[in-house]
């Protein structure tokens, strides 16, 4: 009995540790609207939107998407202009979206 319960304790140490290290990416995509109204479901965190980041994880070999938001872009550092001739102003400015996948 006791071979059992140590077995069973061994193997649930495992199985956590296992789902521990997990592996984790985050895809950061321009949110473009597209009049379908999903890009404004990725932005908002809605559940609308679990769909469209679940196929876009998948697409890119990840089991599912764990969260995605709309990305400020003072979160992206370095990638984007934010002054000068190369900065966005009004309708031209894209927005961004964070989907985070998971294997």
């Amino acid at each position: 009995m006791r071979c059992v319960i140590a077995a069973g304790a061994v193997a649930i140490v495992l199985v956590g540790a296992a789902s521990a290290q997990a592996e984790k990416h985050v895809f950061i995509i321009a949110n473009n609207p597209d009049g379908y109204g999903i890009d404004r479901c990725l932005a908002s965190g809605d559940h609308c939107g679990t769909a469209a980041a679940n196929s876009y994880c998948r697409s890119r070999q990840f089991a599912q998407a764990v969260t995605f938001r709309k990305v400020e872009r003072d979160d992206i550092t370095g990638a984007l202009p934010d002054g000068g001739s190369g900065s966005c102003k009004g309708v031209t400015c894209q927005n961004f979206v964070a989907i985070e996948c998971t294997r």
